[in-house]
């Protein structure tokens, strides 16, 4: 039998394991989905809407889009966004 010496090729853990999995959370602005992403994922800028200011790779934060997926169904990455997590569980109290 001949020799295998190409090495087992193991599968790479997707981006949505390795960030978890996403929430869903309800308020009066309608129901978003909301993943936390720890610091050490971040690898981008990103600019908060609740506050305006940046959020500097590895500072962790929240992702949020739309529970309805838009309207085509479809939420993409124009859909989320980046929120510091103080900025989002204080979104209802800005006017």
């Amino acid at each position: 039998m001949p020799r295998r010496n190409r090495p087992e090729r193991r599968p790479q853990p997707e981006l949505r394991s390795a960030l978890g999995s996403a929430r869903r959370e309800n308020g009066p602005d309608g129901d978003w989905l909301v993943r936390a992403v720890p610091g050490s994922a971040g690898d981008k800028t990103y600019r908060c809407p609740g506050c305006h200011q940046t959020i500097p790779p590895g500072i962790p934060h929240v992702v949020a889009w739309p529970a309805d997926g838009g309207a085509a169904g479809t939420a993409g990455a124009d859909d989320r966004r980046h929120w510091h997590s103080s900025c989002w569980s204080a979104r209802h109290h800005r006017r």
